[in-house]
């Protein structure tokens, strides 16, 4: 049974999208499906930004989730951040990026700047 299309206002309205969504998966484009599932994916983005917002990630996890993604050790960080002792400080949260090291590792690694830039919420450097 198709159900018309509403806003989604409440945890159950959204959990009912969640399980129509998982029902459409993979529905192809242009067709009632497609569209139905288009729109619900809408509505579900729209309702999870303003009752489930994700904080933006912290500049050390999103290098550190990049190496693992690319398989990248410490030493392959060394031409983009300096010498090892560095990339070391980096990672520990001793020292806090550059604006030389925010360009490389967006430029090379393709990491956003805008996230590289936020404060470490972890940063423990005073």
């Amino acid at each position: 049974m198709v159900t018309e299309l509403k806003p989604i206002r409440t945890e159950v309205d959204y959990n009912a999208a969640l399980e129509e969504v998982e029902r459409l998966w993979g529905a192809k484009s242009g067709t009632p499906e497609g569209d139905r599932l288009d729109v619900l994916a809408t509505l579900i983005d729209v309702y999870e930004a303003k009752h489930h917002p994700m904080d933006p990630p912290d500049p050390v996890e999103a290098i550190k989730f990049r190496m693992e993604q690319q398989g990248l050790s410490r030493k392959d960080l060394e031409p983009i951040i300096g010498p090892h002792g560095r990339v070391s400080d980096i990672l520990n949260r001793k020292r806090r990026l550059s604006i030389d090291m925010i360009r490389q590792l967006h430029e090379q690694l393709g990491i956003s700047a805008d996230v590289l830039i936020r404060p470490s919420r972890f940063d423990k450097v005073v």
